[in-house]
């Protein structure tokens, strides 16, 4: 009992350390900000918003929290060396970052160059710098890296069974300009989430555990919170979101396999910790470059047929989502007329102002009727976002937004200038799309 009595102490004492610290708040405000962002693009581009803002927010942050548990228990029995220079030193190193791209807002660039500067450390032991460059030195020379790369791949273990479970559910459609200015639909996935951890550290006259540590032994230890932020972040222009989240959370679970193996052969013989540390971003940016490639090398699924309209996004609580109306299908046929363009759209919902029967082509190309009645009120599209024309007004770049737009609200947009008609994209072509 007194070892539980302790224990509860313990876990107390570390839950009030996380709520002084101001880097758990500073995570839950980017997530925030960014998803509200999300929504101001979306009324940009399509008049309309497919999500909101807060209602993503509070989510993320129940299911980062949740995450945050199960590491946590997880790192009962890891026992990591971790101190206050530690949090310091990464939270550091992700903001320097951050402020290059918001994707380096991931501890696999933090902590792999953490462990690069403490290998360059070690090579010149004699440097012995005073005032607070010596005591940065200090801090990067005593970290634990093997206890730290571990820890990034956990992370990025629970990183990927979030986006496997999320599945692009809050993926934003885009209309993406090329080079030539040809317009493509696609959709920009960024998925973030706040994990609260508490971590076991060792301290001199700590409470014991019933059993053994990976990096200690049972004696000496009290919990210390640690806040991180995971997340994902790319970009589909020939693949549905779910698909795309899919193949992501396979590799991304592949990555953290690999990098746990480095982590725990570090940790028995020390040489092997630049070898890990190296991995950590080399290989992390390596997924980002052949997702980048290998949807260059797709043919773009969000564009008009010959025949019919294909269907971007569809509004949650629409008319279109109670039919059943998925993205990357097509609107083939509504009230028996032949659909070409939004115009022949609205032309053809008007026959009947009541009634509607639409033929809707499928992923395989297979028809499909639907009926419904319409009432006042309704989205003039059913609820429909389609694939761009050539005619629309406002683009997105490829690029990710940078920390300062996500803080300052740019949405990126750009209006386009008027431009000569493009024959519509006969079928799906390689390469359409200039990234």
């Amino acid at each position: 009992m007194d070892w539980a009595a302790q224990w509860g102490w313990n876990v107390l004492n570390a839950c009030l350390q996380l709520l002084t610290q101001p880097f758990y708040y500073i995570s839950i405000i980017v997530v925030a900000l960014g998803y509200r962002r999300q929504m101001l693009l979306e009324r940009k581009l399509f008049h309309t918003r497919l999500h909101g803002w807060w209602p993503q927010t509070w989510r993320t942050v129940l299911t980062g929290l949740v995450a945050g548990l199960l590491i946590s228990a997880v790192g009962l029995f890891v026992g990591a060396h971790l101190t206050a220079g530690t949090v310091i030193s990464l939270w550091a190193c992700t903001g320097l970052l951050m402020l290059l791209r918001v994707r380096y807002l991931c501890f696999a660039y933090a902590a792999g160059l953490l462990g690069v500067v403490q290998f360059v450390l070690s090579l010149a032991d004699s440097w012995q710098p005073e005032g607070w460059v010596g005591d940065a030195v200090a801090v990067v020379r005593g970290l634990d890296m093997p206890a730290l790369l571990l820890l990034v791949a956990v992370l990025h273990m629970a990183e990927a069974l979030l986006l496997l479970w999320k599945r692009g559910m809050a993926a934003t459609p885009m209309y993406f300009e090329g080079k030539r200015g040809r317009m493509v639909g696609g959709y920009r996935m960024e998925d973030y989430w706040p994990v609260p951890l508490l971590l076991l550290i060792p301290v001199q006259n700590g409470f014991s555990l019933p059993w053994p540590t990976l990096f200690g032994d049972q004696a000496g230890y009290m919990l210390a919170a640690l806040p991180v932020i995971i997340g994902f972040s790319g970009l589909t222009t020939g693949r549905l979101p779910g698909h795309k989240a899919a193949q992501s959370a396979r590799r991304l679970f592949l990555y953290s396999l690999v990098l746990l193996v480095l982590s725990l052969l570090a940790a028995w013989w020390n040489p092997l910790i630049i070898a890990a540390a190296l991995f950590s971003f080399l290989a992390h940016e390596v997924l980002v470059w052949f997702d980048s490639y290998e949807e260059n090398q797709i043919s773009p699924l969000y564009v008009h047929p010959e025949e019919g309209l294909r269907v971007l996004a569809v509004l949650p609580g629409s008319p279109a989502d109670e039919l059943g109306i998925t993205a990357g299908e097509a609107v083939y046929k509504v009230n028996g007329m032949l659909i070409r363009s939004r115009e022949e759209l609205h032309q053809a919902l008007r026959v009947n102002a009541a009634f509607c029967k639409l033929e809707i082509r499928n992923h395989q190309g297979e028809s499909k009727f639907m009926q419904r009645g319409l009432y006042e009120g309704e989205h003039h599209q059913l609820g429909m976002v389609l694939a761009p024309d050539t005619d629309v007004d406002w683009s997105v770049p490829t690029r990710q937004a940078s920390i300062y737009q996500v803080i300052t609200m740019r949405t990126g947009a750009r209006r386009r200038k008027a431009a000569e008609p493009v024959p519509r994209l006969q079928g799906r072509v390689q390469k359409p799309l200039d990234m």
